[in-house]
């Protein structure tokens, strides 16, 4: 009879054990699916609020690729004195200048964008410093040399501006 009493207590346990099992997967479910809900509303909403904040970003650096471009910080930075050597400090300062204006810009883009970004304005002060060290004698001759040298040569700035949209298409 014993025997029978456990059988039959075996039997009522089952499908309470099975129902329990069930219900808990169904729960565990349903709490990994409304996880997953918030967690997608939140960076939606996230989204919404950096989405202008990061473009404008890349919007101020791409004004920079375009202000130290070679022929537009030539003909905006004029030569104050005739002296070539003063003429390349102030070139480069300017370009330091406006870099430093916009540091904290890189918060808002991806490191390989940013080291693109300093890449370019490495390289365009490289062009300026070979430009002067030519035989050059005075500052506009120095103006003349640089932009000389940088017409046969896809521009620092204008590569880093195209990876600079091609970014922008990808946060799209």
């Amino acid at each position: 009879m014993k025997g029978e009493q456990i059988l039959q207590m075996f039997g009522f346990l089952l499908p309470a054990v099975v129902t329990g099992v069930v219900a808990f997967y169904f729960f565990k479910m349903h709490t990994k699916n409304e996880d997953g809900r918030r967690r997608f509303l939140l960076h939606k909403d996230t989204q919404k609020n950096t989405l202008p904040i990061r473009l404008q970003a890349y919007e101020r650096m791409a004004l920079f690729l375009e202000r130290i471009a070679i022929p537009s910080l030539v003909v905006r930075v004029a030569p104050k004195s005739t002296n070539k050597n003063d003429y390349e400090t102030l070139l480069i300062k300017s370009i330091e200048t406006e870099f430093d204006h916009n540091l904290s810009q890189q918060i808002y883009m991806t490191d390989e964008c940013w080291n693109v970004i300093k890449a370019a304005k490495s390289a365009t002060i490289q062009m300026i410093r070979k430009a002067a060290m030519s035989e050059t004698d005075s500052a506009d001759k120095l103006r003349e040399d640089v932009l000389t040298e940088t017409m046969d040569k896809t521009s620092p700035s204008t590569t880093a501006l195209s990876f600079v949209k091609k970014e922008i298409g990808d946060l799209w």
